[in-house]
């Protein structure tokens, strides 16, 4: 895990530690606010039957689309600092080697 002084410090991004616990808050929010729509929708049942009817596919898609969406969200800003992760070490690799030439292509030398 982390230590405190590390929080202090800008060496180390927190984001990917912390994403996973924002995925299941934001997943659970979706679902208890779906749930919710759902509970709406049954009394709305009562009063009026098509809308009744409307507002619970609503609340499906709703909650289908909401659980969707916080994934890719979150996948996003995983590839982000995955990208990060990866060009450090390119860079670190061509800092190594005294060029930043991709492998495979010929420096000319003068």
């Amino acid at each position: 895990m982390m230590d405190f002084s590390e929080l202090l410090q800008w060496d180390r991004f927190i984001t990917p530690s912390v994403i996973r616990v924002f995925y299941w808050l934001c997943l659970a929010l979706v679902t208890l606010t779906g749930l919710s729509l759902i509970l709406t929708a049954l009394g709305m049942m009562a009063i009026n039957l098509i809308a009744g009817l409307l507002l619970l596919f609503g609340a499906m898609i709703f909650t289908l689309a909401g659980i969707i969406f916080v994934r890719i969200l979150c996948e996003l800003v995983m590839v982000i600092f995955r990208i990060n992760e990866h060009l450090g070490a390119i860079r670190d690799r061509g800092a190594d080697a005294g060029s930043f030439a991709p492998p495979g292509s010929r420096q000319r030398r003068t």
